[in-house]
């Protein structure tokens, strides 16, 4: 799965933005997303097989990266 980890200083926008980008998202879900991210300090995005969930966590933290945000995504083991 991918989760996201909350900053204080990626724009709210930015990762909305990154989260329609990269996992295809609706504007609500990448709205619910954010919003739970930082509100609980991080939130599953997506759930995936290992290697898929790897490549897009890396893919969603580079676009992040290339803008200079700290924004961050990782793949972890389902529950």
């Amino acid at each position: 799965m991918v989760i996201l980890l909350n900053d204080d200083y990626t724009p709210r926008e930015f990762v909305i933005r990154v989260l329609k980008t990269v996992f295809k998202l609706s504007e609500d879900q990448s709205l619910r997303v954010m919003i739970t991210a930082h509100t609980k300090g991080k939130c599953v995005v997506t759930v995936l097989p290992k290697d898929a969930a790897e490549t897009k966590a890396k893919e969603a933290t580079d676009f992040g990266a290339q803008e200079g945000y700290p924004l961050l995504f990782v793949a972890e083991p389902e529950e």
